[in-house]
């Protein structure tokens, strides 16, 4: 390998005489020169071995990167293998396709690496996060770059986008209710980062940070509050995670009570797969013996047997308009609340 230093702008602007200004638009604004200048200031390069300008100093001289961060608390795998983590991907992706804008995926910080807050390259942050750290709320204070969270606003007060998730619970809760049921499982999500899985001792009233799953129990409660006043019961189960496989782990104690749940309603698609799965495992029929509500309507739902009864939710669109909110296209409210609807399949009947 050479040990010459590699060739600068300046030094290809001289050997073509032109400025310095012109070789730079000929890599970043080529719109700025005619074809066959460009054309020769490339051919030059390629020449010269001049890579082109440094993306490094070029952002710090516009004062902006062109892209956009997306923060997360999970795996970066979680993003690409999760169905509806997928799907609010392609809205966040599409959007910065179209507004020419690169993305910059920013997972949580493994033990021993630095977390990559304080010194990714970009314009602002979408926070796919519920919530977001205390430790990373800090790091964002300290960029002081705009933030936009997506299903969870980062501090109180701030911008985010989502649905109504409390509302969306109650309309599933109140589904079954409405045929008949009266004992029910709630599958929940975890109810902490590092919290045991299992029956909760306190049901719909179990404490937890997570914004979605604390409005979802309140949801549900909402809903079943007639089943309940009629001697009914609710008995909740926190999964391990969020995986078909935490569905039928969670679901297992509820089918072997001695008066099972007549219904389930979990917190996601995939946790109620896995309890369809589960209960089919034991002879259980899913709608006759047991009505199962699952929660996203990824596409997994209605090609489950039974075609499963869920909350659909616009996961695309959120991500759109959050990456539409932070880069100033539409207003930055405290909340945008996107709508949500019931979808009934064959996987929830009458009470027999």
């Amino acid at each position: 390998m050479s040990s010459d230093p590699p060739p600068r702008m300046r030094d290809l602007a001289r050997a073509l005489g032109v400025s310095q200004a012109t070789v730079s638009n000929a890599f970043s604004r080529p719109d700025q020169l005619s074809r066959e200048l460009r054309d020769r200031i490339l051919d030059a390069a390629r020449e010269l071995g001049y890579p082109g300008p440094d993306p490094i100093a070029n952002t710090f001289r516009r004062g902006r990167t062109g892209a956009v961060g997306l923060i997360t608390r999970e795996p970066l795998q979680y993003l690409f293998e999760d169905a509806a983590a997928r799907l609010t991907m392609a809205g966040i992706a599409r959007v910065c396709g179209e507004r020419g804008s690169s993305l910059v995926l920013v997972p949580r910080a493994e033990p021993g690496h630095p977390d990559v807050v304080p010194t990714a390259l970009v314009d602002g942050f979408v926070a796919f996060c519920d919530p977001l750290e205390p430790e990373r709320r800090e790091l964002l204070r300290a960029r002081r770059l705009p933030v936009v969270g997506l299903d969870a606003p980062v501090a109180p007060g701030e911008p985010y986008v989502g649905i109504d998730d409390r509302a969306a619970a109650l309309a599933a809760a109140a589904h079954l209710v409405d045929r008949g049921h009266r004992r029910v499982g709630v599958i929940s999500f975890a109810l902490a980062q590092d919290s045991e899985p299992g029956v909760v001792p306190s049901g719909l009233a179990a404490p937890t940070a997570y914004v979605a799953n604390r409005a979802r129990l309140a949801g549900y409660q909402d809903g079943l509050r007639p089943a309940l006043a009629a001697g009914g019961r609710v008995v909740v189960v926190a999964a391990r995670g969020v995986q078909e496989a935490d569905g039928a782990a969670a679901v297992a104690p509820l089918l072997e009570m001695a008066e099972p749940p007549t219904a389930i309603l979990a917190m996601s698609d995939r946790l109620a797969l896995g309890a369809i799965a589960e209960a089919a495992r034991r002879g259980v029929r899913v709608p006759e013996n047991l009505s199962v509500v699952g929660f996203d309507d990824v596409p997994a739902a209605s090609a489950a047997t039974p075609p499963m009864t869920t909350v659909r939710q616009p996961h695309d669109r959120k991500g759109a308009e959050a990456v539409r909110m932070l880069l100033g296209e539409t207003s930055a409210r405290a909340a945008l609340l996107l709508p949500t609807e019931l979808v009934i399949r064959a996987s929830t009947a009458p009470l027999r």
